[in-house]
């Protein structure tokens, strides 16, 4: 066989450095950490935007549960990228989640929580979890906090606070994939 020139090489380089993270990203769904099974929403009041949903009945789709509350500034700044990924990816099979969760009694309100709804441009689904209950079952601890569950139930991907934004969408795309 004979050897490559220095401008074969070269091509052929190139096209496997364009090819591998193609490669990467074709598996890298099974490579998200599986964190568990994700809890059933549970003890929610008042929805907007949607009737009441289950995780069971979202089977099929990639879940983005998002624990958030109007009142914290650091809630407030991840909305933009929470709305921009729902307007993105909800046609490829994302649904977004918003567990409202207040920290104060006036985020209890469910007409507070509408105006806050339009405040944000937030079209996704949002259930009031003022009792705690869906936030107790995912041991949550932190405002705002993203789970992201695959196809089949599967918590692959957790983010607390603000930021990790890239990754978090990185991560969307690779589920929507699978």
């Amino acid at each position: 066989m004979k050897p490559l020139d220095r401008r074969q090489f070269s091509l052929g380089l190139a096209a496997s450095a364009l090819a591998l993270p193609w490669a990467a990203r074709a598996g890298a769904a099974e490579v998200l950490r599986d964190y568990g099974a994700a809890p059933e929403f549970t003890g929610l009041g008042n929805w907007f935007n949607s009737p009441p949903l289950t995780l069971q009945g979202l089977r099929g789709k990639v879940v983005l549960v998002d624990f958030w509350t109007f009142g914290c500034v650091n809630c407030a700044n991840t909305l933009p990228h929470v709305v921009r990924w729902y307007d993105a990816y909800r046609n490829e099979g994302l649904v977004v989640v918003g567990i409202h969760t207040p920290e104060f009694a006036h985020e209890k309100v469910a007409a507070n929580v509408q105006t806050a709804l339009g405040r944000f441009d937030i079209r996704f689904p949002v259930a009031q979890d003022n009792d705690f209950a869906t936030w107790k079952a995912y041991r949550n601890q932190y405002w705002p906090a993203f789970y992201l569950v695959d196809r089949s139930g599967q918590v692959r991907r957790q983010h607390f606070g603000e930021g990790e934004y890239a990754q978090t969408e990185q991560a969307i795309k690779l589920l929507l994939a699978a």
